[in-house]
């Protein structure tokens, strides 16, 4: 099943018919808000906002463990995420959507970024952190609808919540970033290790400030403006994909914990074999 994360602005999808609103804690927190369990276009669908209801979580205060854990409990194999990015390179310019398929962390190490760990000890790949299937559907709905995308990026991601330093912005660039933002890490390697297939679909909204024009530097303001004008383009582009049908995780992504878990079944506890299942699934 598809689940869809909600980045700024999108706190819920008109035209999805809810069926059940599912709330309950995690063995990891409290997620964002309710996931939202329905049908869009007849099509089965999983929504939650990855800010909560009236953007109530800054980036490092969202809970992205409990978020994974409960979509992945809901029934998600597929996570795809909504988000607003900063560009790093000229020609991915504001108003256009870019996908990230490689992945660099200049988070500072403040966040949980793994399921694993208080006894249950697992090291997964992600050295290919996304699924090229899920890109190649997005690319190929963008495609249609005459949707500006880039491909083949690679996604930076800092602490936040201030916006960066030209010094930050020129060094993410020198060391081959395209794209910069505060929320895809660790929510893209917690995807992997609960075995889902993941991609997001970054909306650009600036050019960070590595420009020389103070005037093309980026401000919330303009940032909110743009993304909020994109959305359409955001909703036009999850509806084809959803009609289209999203296409199924590879096989290697559903196999991730295959030989990554080191921790015996049988040295876990009652609790931890309950959620490390859930992961499994």
């Amino acid at each position: 099943m598809l689940a869809i994360i909600g980045g700024t602005g999108l706190y819920d999808l008109p035209g999805m018919q809810i069926e059940e609103s599912l709330d309950a804690p995690t063995p990891f927190g409290e997620p964002s808000g309710v996931v939202q369990r329905g049908r869009l276009h007849g099509v089965p669908l999983l929504f939650l906002a990855r800010h909560g209801k009236g953007h109530r979580f800054l980036p490092h205060e969202v809970n992205y463990r409990a978020n994974v854990f409960a979509l992945k409990r809901a029934g998600a194999t597929t996570i795809l995420g909504f988000s607003a990015v900063g560009s790093l390179s000229e020609p991915i310019a504001p108003g256009h959507f870019a996908m990230p398929e490689q992945y660099f962390d200049w988070t500072r190490g403040t966040r949980e970024r793994s399921f694993f760990g208080g006894g249950v000890a697992a090291h997964v790949s992600t050295a290919e952190p996304v699924s090229r299937a899920l890109v190649d559907a997005v690319a190929a709905c963008a495609s249609g609808l005459g949707i500006p995308l880039h491909r083949g990026v690679t996604y930076a991601c800092v602490e936040g919540p201030r916006l960066g330093t030209k010094a930050e912005s020129h060094f993410l660039r020198q060391a081959g970033c395209h794209l910069v933002g505060m929320t895809n890490v660790p929510e893209v390697f917690l995807a992997r290790e609960a075995q889902m297939a993941y991609a997001t679909v970054g909306i650009v909204t600036d050019y960070d400030c590595w420009m020389d024009d103070p005037s093309r530097h980026a401000s919330v303001a303009a940032i909110l403006e743009l993304y909020a004008k994109s959305l359409d383009g955001a909703r036009r582009l999850l509806d084809a994909l959803v009609t289209a049908g999203p296409p199924q995780p590879e096989a290697s992504i559903r196999a991730a914990l295959d030989g990554a878990l080191l921790t015996p079944d049988a040295a876990l506890s009652d609790a931890q074999c309950e959620w490390v299942e859930v992961l499994r699934r």
